[in-house]
């Protein structure tokens, strides 16, 4: 059995919820859900309160995990901003990371969610494996039928209006009903976002299609969907439309499970559509009062699974790299993200106390995005392999999920990433090695391994680093410095300042059962020319191999180019070995 350390119920159901439970809310099956790893134990250490959550509670929790013997360590939680130390690696956080390293606990850490600009990582350190997030294939399309025929889609996860799209409802803007001598204020949150039912005319509402508008409030963090929900709920509203506002832009809308129907359309210009139609419907006095509602809608159901289209593609809120060494976000020679797992809209167990989010108070699932939901993916993939290879290391798990990863979608395509407001094709700083592939990973072939003596000579190794600092924040001497920091035994290579020719080299270890040969090939990073010694070799069960690796620059470029390089071995092994390169150009006198 393997113990997990999880922060909350969606976390550890992910990594480690029992097999084939069925998914219900408002009485609606969405289907069943399993763990990672089904048969892990798991072992909560509470470190976060709704009102409160402190460094310190958490370095506490992360500490007792260790001393009590569990073998992975999954870190949904950590600094919301980079750290202030002159060294993101020697920060309280990942300090603690790295001792429970030591002790042979593997440590997952969700990369963060101030995606998709360059450089947001939050997870900096070569001893913890920091998780990207990507869809999948499954989408939940919401849709509003006009009464002209017309019909938008949106997203919500909630049943249709009655009669099943059939029967349309009169169609009301939430400005359109206001009261007109209601003593309220005369605010956004009362006018138009439908956060009051006391400023709303229920003769004018009840049994009607009601249109809210995204607003101030919304945009502030002040206003809610649930608040709308008991609007809707007190006032008798069939049903409501969440529409983006042309002041504000579009905005982010994720499937929530609503008790009355409900759709969110997050677009300025289908909501433009909604509006146009309305007004052509309805008739104003000379005031601009509504005499008569001519607008009919109605709400189809959200709550139907969709699977078609690109996946996965990296998420637009995931952390990218590239990794960096200091608070002035220096480059490190470090890859960031690590590996991708799915972590946008996933389905798992939830509190129905919900101190955190009053939208899913009472349920006992939530579907959610973030990297926090990625990071537990790993987490249990992690412990299927090390319950399959008890003897394995943290570093030859990390790198066997590494190695093995996939750079494709299901299509064959390469996989693509969401940017600001369009998709391009990612790079290891938006998905790190690749997606996850868990079968593969449990016989990776060859992995490579780094110790915690390994991690010393790292940080003894970076640029400009003060022994001293590494004495006071480690407690252990610089004896040994690494020749660059860059020759740290990572399943990956990246070299932050690249000028005329660089040496490194990588030693692997034949994990399988039987005597292997690899061939060595390289697809070199733009501007360069990679040679590896020795181009084969031969290695035994349990048997080590050093790889040289000779990379001269060629055409010095403006960014960072990316390559890798493929060990494939006689008995179907592939190992992956991404290449990361940013060239150094001399300075001007």
């Amino acid at each position: 059995m393997t113990v997990l350390f999880a922060l909350f119920s969606h976390v550890a159901s992910t990594a480690a919820g029992n097999t084939g439970v069925s998914v219900l809310l408002n009485g609606f099956l969405y289907g069943r859900a399993s763990g990672m790893a089904p048969r892990a134990q798991i072992a909560v250490y509470k470190a976060v309160y709704p009102t409160v959550g402190t460094l310190t509670d958490v370095v506490s929790a992360i500490d007792q995990a260790t001393k009590d013997g569990v073998d992975i360590i999954t870190l949904s939680v950590g600094p919301d901003e980079p750290p202030e130390d002159k060294f993101t690696f020697l920060n309280v956080f990942d300090i603690v990371m790295l001792s429970a390293r030591r002790a042979g606990v593997f440590v997952v850490q969700a990369a963060g969610n101030h995606g998709p600009a360059p450089s947001t990582v939050l997870s900096y350190s070569p001893w913890a494996v920091g998780v990207a997030a990507s869809g999948t294939d499954r989408t939940y399309p919401g849709s509003l039928l006009l009464g002209n025929g017309q019909k938008v889609g949106g997203v919500g996860l909630s049943g249709p209006t009655l009669g099943d799209g059939l029967f349309q409802y009169k169609l009301v803007l939430a400005k359109d009903a206001v009261k007109i001598n209601g003593t309220f204020p005369r605010t956004p949150q009362y006018i138009e976002e439908c956060q009051f039912p006391e400023a709303l005319d229920r003769n004018v509402v009840l049994g009607s299609v009601i249109i809210c508008t995204f607003s101030d409030g919304f945009y502030n963090g002040t206003s809610t969907l649930t608040a709308i929900v008991d609007t809707a709920r007190i006032l008798g509203i069939m049903g409501f439309i969440l529409v983006a506002n042309p002041t504000y832009g579009d905005f982010i809308a994720e499937p929530i499970p609503f008790a009355v129907p409900g759709i969110m359309i997050p677009s300025v210009a289908d909501a433009k559509v909604i509006s146009q139609y309305y007004e052509q419907q309805i008739q104003r006095d000379g005031r601009g009062f509504v005499t008569k509602f001519g607008a009919r809608a109605a709400i189809g159901d959200g709550r139907v699974s969709s699977f078609k289209g690109q996946a996965p593609i990296v998420s637009r809120f995931s952390a990218r790299g590239p990794d960096f060494i200091d608070i002035d976000k220096n480059p490190a020679d470090i890859l960031k993200p690590d590996i991708l797992a799915p972590g946008h809209q996933v389905w798992a167990a939830w509190s129905p106390i919900s101190a955190l989010e009053p939208t899913l108070k009472g349920y006992n699932f939530a579907l959610l995005s973030g990297t926090s939901m990625a990071t537990p993916h790993i987490a249990g993939i992690a412990a299927l392999i090390k319950q399959y290879n008890p003897l394995w290391t943290p570093s030859m798990i990390a790198s066997a999920i590494s190695t093995t990863a996939n750079k494709y979608d299901i299509s064959g395509e390469p996989i693509m990433a969401e940017g600001s407001d369009n998709l391009y094709p990612s790079t290891p700083f938006d998905f790190g090695a690749g997606l996850v592939s868990p079968t593969r990973a449990l016989d990776p072939g060859l992995v490579l391994s780094s110790g915690y003596d390994d991690y010393i000579s790292f940080l003894c190794s970076l640029p400009n680093m003060d022994p001293a600092i590494v004495k006071n924040s480690t407690g252990e001497l610089c004896n040994h410095s690494l020749s660059h920091p860059a020759n740290l035994n990572l399943p990956s290579v990246t070299i932050s300042s690249l000028a005329g020719a660089q040496l490194l080299r990588r030693t692997v270890k034949n994990v399988g059962l039987k005597p292997e040969k690899y061939l060595c090939s390289v697809m070199p990073p733009n501007g360069t020319l990679v040679n590896l010694n020795p181009p084969w070799f031969t290695i035994a069960p349990q048997g080590t191999q050093d790889l040289d690796i000779q990379i001269n620059v060629t055409q010095a470029m403006n960014n960072w180019s990316f390559g890798e390089i493929v060990l494939t071995g006689s008995l179907n092994h592939i190992v992956r070995i991404t290449l990361s390169v940013l060239f150094q150009y001399p300075h001007e006198n």
